[in-house]
C-alpha cells in the first residue's frame, strides 16, 4: 500500500506558492472555459442534427424569380403554369410554391394562437406556412389525424396580406401546446382575432428558422395558394432515386413554360440537403473552431503541469535522494509527486467550477445561452483531473528513479 505523507506535501506546496498559484489558475481557467465550450458545442451539434420532418433525400428546391413587372394575377397564372409543368414530369411526386421552407428560411414571423378572441396573452406561438392541397405530399409530411386541405378551401394570396381562412393544419407539437389535456382536432383557435378550425394534425415539421429552440416544431399550415410578383421558391418532391435526374431537367422545363424569369441553373435548382448544409455552415465552423481551441487549451494545461512538475523534481533531487536513502520506495516517491499534483489540480477544479458558473451566467445574459447543467462541470472536472494526473506521471516517474546516492551530492555554494 502506498503511503502518502501529508506534512511533506503541504510543506512542498507552501515552498512553491507561486508555482502552485499559477498551475491552479491555469487549471481553473481551463475547466471554466472547456465546460462552457463543450456545452455550446453540444447545443450547436444538436441544432445541426435536428430533424426537419420532411423527405429531405427526395426534395429539390427551385429558387424562381420573375423578370419584369407583374400584377398579382399574372404572377398567380405563371406560378400555376409552372407547378402544372413540374407535376407532369416523370419521377415527380408533387410540387407546390411557398415563400419559405423548413430550416433554410427565410424566417417567418411568429403568429399568435389563442383559445378565445379576448385573450391578452396567446396560448401558443407558431411560424406559418402557406399551403395548398399539394403541400403535404410535396414535403412528404405524415397526416396523423384529420384531413388534408380541400381545393375549394384554398384561397389565393401573397405575403403582403393576412389571409382570412377558416381552416388550418397544425403540427402535433403545436397541438399539445394548445390543448395539453385534450384533443386539438376539430377545435377552434383564434389568429389575429379570426377563428380558425383545426382540420388536420401532422407529424412535427421544422419551422423556417433554423434555431427557434422554443418553437422549433410549432408550425401552422394555412390554406393559401401563394404567388408573389417577384417569384417564389418551388418545392419539388421526387420518387426515391430520381432526385438528381429531375434536378437536371427542371430548369429546361421551366424555361419552356416561360422565359421571363431569372433562374440560375446551378444555384437556383438545388437538393434540399445542399440548402441545409449551407444553412448550418457557420454552426459547423463554430463547432470546429471551439473544438480546436479546447484541445489546444487542454494540451497547454497538460504541458504546463509537465514543465512545472519537472522543474520541481529537478530542484528536489537531493531531497528525493535523501528520502530514498531513509527507506522510501520508488512507488512512495511516485505517490508523493502525484499526490502533490492532485491537490493542486483539485484546488484549480474547485475554483474553476465557480468561474464556470459565473461565465455561464454572463453568457446567458449576453448570448441567450441556456443554463449550464452541473453534469458538464462534473464530467469536465473528472477529465481535467485525469489529464492532470497523466501529465504529472512522466516527471513523477523520473522522480521515482532518483537514486539514494543523490543525497550525498554536494550542492555548489
Amino acid at each position: 500500500m502506498v503511503s502518502i505523507p501529508v506534512r511533506p506535501i503541504v510543506s512542498s506546496l507552501v515552498r512553491h506558492k507561486a508555482g502552485v498559484f499559477i498551475l491552479a489558475c491555469q487549471v481553473a481557467l481551463t475547466l471554466a472555459i472547456v465546460a462552457n465550450v463543450i456545452f455550446i458545442i453540444t447545443q450547436r451539434v444538436g441544432l445541426i442534427l435536428q430533424p426537419s420532418g420532411i423527405d429531405e433525400a427526395n426534395i429539390i428546391v427551385v429558387d424562381n424569380h420573375w423578370a419584369g413587372p407583374l400584377t398579382l394575377d399574372e404572377a398567380h397564372a405563371r406560378t400555376d403554369a409552372d407547378l402544372a409543368a413540374l407535376r407532369s414530369l416523370p419521377g415527380v411526386v408533387d410540387a407546390y410554391a411557398d415563400y419559405t421552407i423548413p430550416i433554410a428560411g427565410p424566417w417567418a414571423n411568429l403568429t399568435a394562437l389563442s383559445l378565445t378572441p379576448e385573450q391578452k396573452s396567446p396560448t401558443a406561438r407558431a411560424e406559418p406556412y402557406f399551403a395548398d392541397e399539394h403541400a403535404l405530399a410535396a414535403y412528404g409530411l405524415r397526416l396523423i389525424k384529420g384531413r388534408n386541405f380541400q381545393a375549394n378551401e384554398v384561397v389565393p394570396g401573397s405575403t403582403d396580406a393576412d389571409p382570412k381562412v377558416g381552416s388550418i393544419i397544425i403540427t402535433d407539437d403545436l397541438g399539445r401546446s394548445l390543448f395539453p389535456s385534450g384533443e386539438a382536432l376539430g377545435k377552434t383557435v383564434f389568429m389575429s382575432n379570426h377563428p380558425r378550425t383545426i382540420v388536420g394534425i401532422i407529424a412535427d415539421v421544422k419551422v423556417p428558422e433554423k434555431g427557434a429552440s422554443n418553437h422549433a416544431y410549432k408550425a401552422v399550415f394555412m390554406p393559401v395558394h401563394i404567388a408573389d410578383v417577384a417569384g417564389d421558391p418551388y418545392i419539388v418532391r421526387t420518387q426515391p432515386g430520381a432526385a438528381e435526374y429531375v434536378r437536371k431537367s427542371l430548369a429546361d422545363i421551366l424555361y419552356k413554360t416561360s422565359r421571363l424569369r431569372i433562374l440560375d441553373r446551378r444555384e437556383g435548382v438545388q437538393h434540399f440537403h445542399t440548402l441545409r448544409t449551407k444553412a448550418f455552415a457557420a454552426d459547423r465552423g463554430l463547432v470546429i473552431l471551439l473544438s480546436a481551441a479546447s484541445i489546444v487549451l487542454l494540451l497547454a494545461t497538460a504541458g504546463g503541469i509537465i514543465g512545472t512538475t519537472t522543474l520541481w523534481v529537478d530542484g528536489r533531487r537531493r531531497a528525493l535522494g535523501m528520502r530514498r536513502a531513509l527507506g522510501a520506495r520508488r512507488r512512495d516517491i511516485l505517490g508523493l509527486i502525484l499526490a502533490e499534483n492532485f491537490f493542486i489540480v483539485l484546488l484549480g477544479i474547485l475554483s474553476g467550477s465557480i468561474i464556470a458558473l459565473i461565465a455561464n451566467i454572463s453568457l446567458m445574459h449576453y448570448l441567450a445561452l441556456k443554463s449550464l447543467p452541473p453534469t458538464y462541470i462534473t464530467l469536465t472536472s473528472l477529465f481535467v483531473l485525469v489529464l492532470g494526473q497523466c501529465a504529472a506521471l512522466p516527471p513523477a516517474r523520473r522522480a521515482a528513479r532518483v537514486p539514494p546516492a543523490e543525497a550525498m551530492r554536494i550542492v555548489p555554494g
